[in-house]
């Protein structure tokens, strides 16, 4: 443990990436860090160019089709 007024930014990040490799593995440590990736682009813009703007009643349309159909 690294005293906390002590310790520079990279100290305590290493630290921290040490605790969680030791408690979760390599691997549960990797899958924690995704977590907390705030990814690249704009999601609203790119879903907007996917979809159109498209109606809740649409949506709602669609829906009920896909239920009747399978």
């Amino acid at each position: 443990m690294i005293p906390d007024q002590a310790a520079t930014p990279n100290q305590i990040r290493k630290a921290g990436i040490d605790a969680l490799s030791k408690t979760l593995g390599p691997v549960g440590m990797t899958r924690f860090l995704q977590q907390f990736d705030p990814g690249k682009g704009d999601y609203t813009k790119e879903r907007e160019q996917w979809l159109g703007r498209i109606s809740i009643e649409q949506v709602a349309k669609e829906v009920l089709r896909e239920r009747q159909d399978g």
